[in-house]
Parts: structure tokens; C-alpha cells; sequence
């Protein structure tokens, strides 16, 4: 026990400080199932996806043909950006958390400049070497790949069912993560914030793996039509980049905004932090298994989920 100036005692800082874990697991979790159960593919894909494209781009982006190399690398960035609020890209939000945590650790030494670039620049190194080595193999693969297939496993075609198995994955990982913050599980990155944030960076552009996004699908077979490789991983680079400019902005802003407060914040408090980091990986990481694992295939008549009216 320890003493306040008032005379009171007080719990020792460490308990004081640590968090509900079962209180943080639980609303995150519940968050996550809430959200795959609300989401509409339909508005994100189209209406917010579609049109951001078609405006950025001057023209309808799924019907009107890449003409040239200029041009399809100019529509992977955009169709990258136009795909962030996705359901195989939403999850791309969890990084803000270990992105702060990772800022915070060097906040004492560094600017705001810096602050912000190094986790960035963490974050997209790990993003940038999965994307680029997927797009050059996937190029050499070309139709092989059950990404670009166009057969079906009863109502459901091949191209999804990569996408379940993918983003599964992916998401059991971010739960993992999530679940290893609050040291339930071991984390392989205790103390390693650096570590943390380049593993999501490979997990975000492992989201390439599985995306069934038609524009995304557009830009792949037309990598796969040039048939150079090097196409391929600069497509997908600058897919990857588009996928996290709005995350990268939002980050920017609390920093700049803050001017470095909201690092201090963070580093002030290890728990705030640990609660951060783990309710945005546990509830994204949970919504993109039961989304993809369970209601994308309930959609096709395999299994049962609770569906909204509209889609």
C-alpha cells in the first residue's frame, strides 16, 4: 500500500493502473459481432467506394478500360483509396493504436515530424513488402490464382471462398494481437512497439490476398494482361499506399492537431495505451472473422447469420 498527501491510502500505482481486461474483451468483442452484423456492403462498395473512384477518375472506373501503364497504376491508387471503408480494408483502423504506441515510445526525443513519419514509415514498410511480393507472384500465377477464378463451389465462387479463408486469418491475427496487449495471451512484441506496428503493415497488405473488391478485381486482371511482374507490385504497392491514406491522415491530425499532445497523452499512461491498442485490434479483428467467416458464406446458403434488410 502506499500513502497520499492527505493521509489516505492508496492501491500501488500497478494496480491502480491495470486495466479490466474482461470488461475491454467483452465490449470489444460485442462491438465487433454488432458491426458485421450492421454493415453494408452495398453502401461502401458502391455508394461511397464507386463514386469516389468515378469522381477522382473522370469516368465510371468499372466500366471504362485501363488504357496503358500510366493509367493503371493512377487506378490502383485511387481504387485503394476508394476502397478504405470496405469490409476487406475497415480493419486497416487498428493501426492507430499501435501506430500511437509506437510514436510515443520516441515522443520524448522527437518532433512532431518525426513522430509522425516514423510510424508511418514503420507501418508502410511492412504494408509495401507483402504488396509488392504478392503482385509479382501473382502476376506469374495469373488465372491460377482462385483470386481470379470464376468457378463456384455451389452458389459460391471460388474467389470468395480465398477471401473467408484470408481474412480469417487475418483477423484471428488481429484479435491475437488485441488479446496479447492485454496479456492474456504472449506477445511476441512486448516492448517491441516498432516490431508491432511492421507486422501490421504486412497484415494490411495481406488484405490484397483475399480482397474480393471488383475494383480491386479489375486492377488484377489487368496486371495480369500486361504480363510483367513489375507491373504487378507497383499496382499493388500503390493499392496498398491508397488503402491507408485516410488512416494516415486521421493519424496526422491528431498529432498535428495536438501539436505531439496526443503522444503525451499516451505515453502518460500505459494502461490508456494497452486499452487503445487492444479494444481497436480485438473488435476489428473479431468483426473481420465473423464477417467473412460467417456471414459472407451465409450468404451464399452455408451456415446461417443474421442479415439486415438491406445488403
Amino acid at each position: 500500500m502506499s500513502t497520499t498527501q492527505a493521509g489516505k491510502t492508496s492501491l500501488p500505482l500497478e494496480l491502480e493502473q491495470r486495466p479490466r481486461t474482461g470488461v475491454i474483451i467483452g465490449w470489444s468483442v460485442a462491438a465487433g459481432i454488432l458491426l458485421s452484423i450492421l454493415w453494408s456492403f452495398e453502401f461502401v462498395d458502391s455508394v461511397i467506394g464507386d463514386n469516389v473512384a468515378n469522381a477522382l477518375l473522370g469516368h465510371d472506373a468499372k466500366e471504362t478500360a485501363i488504357a496503358g501503364t500510366a493509367a493503371g497504376l493512377l487506378f490502383a491508387f485511387v481504387s485503394g483509396l476508394a476502397g478504405t471503408f470496405t469490409a476487406c480494408n475497415i480493419a486497416v483502423a487498428a493501426s492507430v493504436g499501435p501506430m500511437g504506441q509506437a510514436g510515443a515510445a520516441r515522443g520524448a526525443h522527437d518532433g512532431p515530424v518525426r513522430a509522425l513519419l516514423r510510424p508511418v514509415g514503420w507501418l508502410t514498410l511492412g504494408m509495401v513488402v507483402v504488396s509488392a511480393v504478392y503482385g509479382f507472384v501473382g502476376v506469374l500465377l495469373g488465372d491460377r490464382l482462385p483470386q481470379l477464378s470464376t468457378e463456384t463451389v455451389g452458389d459460391m465462387p471460388v474467389r470468395i471462398i480465398q477471401s473467408s479463408v484470408v481474412f480469417g486469418l487475418i483477423g484471428l491475427a488481429l484479435t491475437y494481437l488485441g488479446l496479447a496487449a492485454l496479456k492474456v495471451v504472449p506477445d511476441p512484441f512486448a516492448n517491441r512497439p516498432v516490431a508491432r506496428v511492421v507486422t501490421l503493415g504486412a497484415l494490411i497488405g495481406g488484405f490484397l490476398i483475399g480482397r474480393p473488391y471488383p475494383l480491386f478485381n479489375k486492377l488484377f486482371h489487368w496486371a495480369v494482361d500486361t504480363g510483367n511482374p513489375l507491373y504487378g507490385a507497383g499496382a499493388f504497392v500503390l493499392q496498398s499506399l491508397g488503402n491507408v491514406v485516410v488512416v494516415t491522415a486521421l493519424f496526422a491530425l491528431l498529432i498535428a492537431g495536438t501539436r505531439g499532445r496526443f503522444l503525451r497523452w499516451l505515453s502518460d499512461s500505459p494502461v490508456r495505451t494497452t486499452v487503445i491498442t487492444a479494444s481497436l485490434l480485438i473488435a476489428l479483428g473479431v468483426f473481420t472473422v465473423v464477417y467473412w467467416d460467417l456471414r459472407v458464406p451465409a450468404m451464399f446458403g452455408f451456415g446461417w447469420f443474421p442479415m439486415m434488410p438491406y445488403r
